[in-house]
């Protein structure tokens, strides 16, 4: 079995997509004592367009 490690954030820079999966394969390796080749990570980027908090949508609440 192949150990899926999903991110499911705003949108970031390639540069922190690459240090993101880098630590959290790295850790998720160490605690569970399989190879991080072993892992697949998906990012899913969001805009505050797609997300909604209570009633209203992130963008029209400014954050």
């Amino acid at each position: 079995m192949m150990p899926v490690i999903t991110i499911d954030g705003p949108k970031i820079t390639r540069e922190q997509k690459a240090k993101l999966v880098k630590k959290l394969v790295t850790k998720a390796s160490e605690i569970l004592n399989i190879p991080e080749q072993h892992f697949v990570t998906s990012i899913k980027e969001n805009d505050f367009d797609n997300i909604g908090n209570g009633t209203k949508l992130l963008s029209d609440r400014g954050e």
